[in-house]
């Protein structure tokens, strides 16, 4: 299958650069793949997971957190807010940080703090969602 270059970018690093044969990029409209000569297009992405498909049997799925992907002529670019390979993940951890998110937002005495407990409580929640823990 033919390739096309593919960069994932998030605040902290560059998390994946290189050649693939297929993306599927977790759309807020929809999931949608990105193939060699992909029509141009910009779309805003949902949490969810994303997945590279290198070779037939090279295959990394990510976690993305919203976003923005690019295709253009010149391949795919997506720009995450936040990009976790899957293998990193701990479905006991994010259960654990859930209930303190809850026991933060129910302590909260200010409102800024409340929102950010709540914006916290529901980035744990989008993530258990898209591992399906």
């Amino acid at each position: 299958m033919a390739t096309f270059p593919f960069e994932l970018v998030s605040p902290e690093k560059l998390a994946f650069s290189g050649e693939v044969e297929a993306v599927v990029v977790p759309g807020l409209e929809g999931e949608f793949t990105v193939l060699k000569d992909h029509a141009p297009l910009m779309a805003v992405l949902k949490p969810g997971v994303l997945e590279i498909d290198q070779s037939a049997t090279q295959k990394k799925k990510l976690f993305v957190r919203g976003g923005f992907a690019q295709v253009s002529p010149s391949g795919l670019t997506i720009l995450a807010e936040q990009a976790i390979a899957l293998e990193e993940l701990n479905a006991a951890q994010i259960e654990a940080d859930l209930r303190s998110a809850e026991e933060d937002i129910a302590a909260a005495a200010t409102d800024e703090a409340r929102r950010i407990a709540t914006e916290q409580r529901d980035h744990l929640q989008e993530l258990r969602t898209a591992l399906q823990i």
